[in-house]
């Protein structure tokens, strides 16, 4: 069985200034946004030794994280949706 993947992952969405500091300039899909950000914490070696699933904000993270020094990976999720918006 193949999966299809949700469209609205697919869909190009405008970044803000904060997120593209992490991830580059957009406007991208929300699916290459997540990939990037992971790629930028794993480069960095933001992921908290102890525990995997939380991420290490640095200078850049603290931006888009909204001031939080660590968060985990779904309350990462919720907090980058934030910096991404609609094309018009």
């Amino acid at each position: 069985m193949v999966r299809k993947l949700n469209p609205a992952l697919m869909k190009p969405l405008k970044v803000s200034a904060e997120l593209a500091a992490v991830v580059g300039a957009g406007p991208m899909p929300r699916m290459d946004v997540v990939k990037k950000i992971w790629v930028y914490i794993k480069k960095n070696d933001l992921q908290n030794p102890k525990n995997k699933r939380n991420i290490l904000a640095d200078e850049k993270l603290l931006k888009v994280f909204g001031g939080k020094k660590e968060v985990s990976m779904f309350e990462m999720t919720k907090l980058v949706s934030k910096h991404l918006t609609n094309i018009e």
